[in-house]
Order: structure tokens, then C-alpha cells, then sequence
């Protein structure tokens, strides 16, 4: 973000809403970090199902990458790690099946 340590009322103008701004900006870096893992994940199941010709375990990986980000999207506690485990699944399955 900009340097706003040496702009007046924090680099708000008083009709600003400053926390606002704060917490809309803190969920769209949760929202893009998320989908991010997500489109990783359809990249690796499309992968699981081209090379290993495995595409119910490509379904299920996409299902499950799905589910996974929108408990992500919904607890911050856990955010990007949910779509993250599914993303280290299909990886596994990609080497080893």
C-alpha cells in the first residue's frame, strides 16, 4: 500500500472512512490469495487427468478444491491453507499415481 505515514489524518481525508477501506482491501487480498490456490488446483487436476488418464480423481480434485475454498473464503482463520491442502493432494496424486 502507499506510504501514508506522513500524510495528514493518515492518508484519509476526514469524510473517508478509513477502517473501511482497510478491511475491504484485507479481504480482497484473502479473495485473490484463495483463487489463486483454486486455479492451481484445476491446473493440477486437468494435469492428474492428462498424463495419468486418472479423470475421476481429476473431478474430485476440482469438487473438492471447490469446497475447500469456499470453507477458506468463509473461515479467515484457515483461508488459503484449505485450497492449499487439496493443491498438495492432487500433487501427490499427479507423482505417484
Amino acid at each position: 500500500m502507499a506510504d501514508t505515514k506522513h500524510a495528514p489524518h493518515g492518508g484519509y481525508s476526514p469524510d473517508m472512512d478509513g477502517p473501511a477501506h482497510e478491511v475491504t482491501y484485507t479481504g480482497f487480498v484473502r479473495f485473490a490469495e484463495i483463487g489463486t490456490a483454486i486455479v492451481i488446483c484445476f491446473v493440477l487436476a486437468l494435469a492428474v487427468g492428462g498424463i495419468k488418464h486418472a479423470w475421476l480423481t481429476s473431478i474430485m480434485g476440482v469438487i473438492l478444491s471447490l469446497v475447500a475454498g469456499g470453507i477458506g473464503a468463509m473461515s479467515p482463520s484457515i483461508g488459503v491453507r484449505a485450497p492449499a491442502a487439496v493443491g498438495v493432494l492432487l500433487l501427490l496424486a499427479l507423482v505417484f499415481f
